[in-house]
């Protein structure tokens, strides 16, 4: 798979679906872009995760500095 970042991951996806929606590939490729759009949304899924671990440890660190 390219390197993606989440916006790209996001682009990306949206073009699989658009093309996929449209039904005019074969199915060989139906299923080509079925899982690359699974494994983006996987990639997607685990920088939210990643970036909302950020947000609480961020706030946690805010919140320790505030206290003191």
């Amino acid at each position: 798979m390219e390197a993606y970042n989440f916006d790209s991951a996001l682009l990306r996806l949206k073009e699989i679906t658009e093309s996929l929606e449209k039904g005019e590939n074969d199915l060989e490729m139906s299923m080509k872009l079925y899982e690359e759009g699974v494994r983006l949304v996987s990639f997607c899924n685990r920088s939210l995760e990643n970036a909302k671990q950020r947000i609480v440890e961020l706030s946690q660190i805010a919140g320790g500095e505030a206290d003191e």
